[in-house]
């Protein structure tokens, strides 16, 4: 468990959410920890602020009243459904651009296929 706050923040989402996210972001992604269905970014520190109204998305930063931790798995964890990096860590792949991400996940959480509604 690592502290969220002092060298980056985190995003989670739904994997759902976040996978589509991911095709919308391409490469501009940065790495991705999955576990058990949800996606956590790691942003910069202080952006997790900003990210108040977002559906489906919790933001995790040293801005709460609480400490918060995240599970980061050993780099070479690549698979799950258990913590591991869905998009791994690297030396050109850490954090994502915030203003990037969020506008990903609103395109990913609007393209949600509509619950309750079957195909004829």
């Amino acid at each position: 468990m690592v502290k969220v706050g002092p060298y980056w923040d985190v995003l989670r989402a739904p994997a759902e959410v976040g996978e589509r996210a991911l095709v919308i972001l391409g490469d501009a992604s940065g790495a991705v920890i999955a576990d058990y269905g949800l996606m956590y970014w790691l942003i910069p520190a202080g952006h997790a602020q900003h990210w108040r109204g977002l559906q489906q998305v919790q933001a995790l930063g040293a801005h709460g009243a609480e400490v918060t931790y995240v599970g980061v798995p050993p780099v070479d964890w690549r698979a799950g459904p258990r913590l591991h990096w869905r998009i791994p860590v690297g030396p050109d792949r850490y954090l994502t651009d915030a203003a990037r991400l969020r506008e990903a996940l609103v395109w990913a959480i609007a393209a949600e296929p509509a619950q309750g509604v079957t195909a004829r």
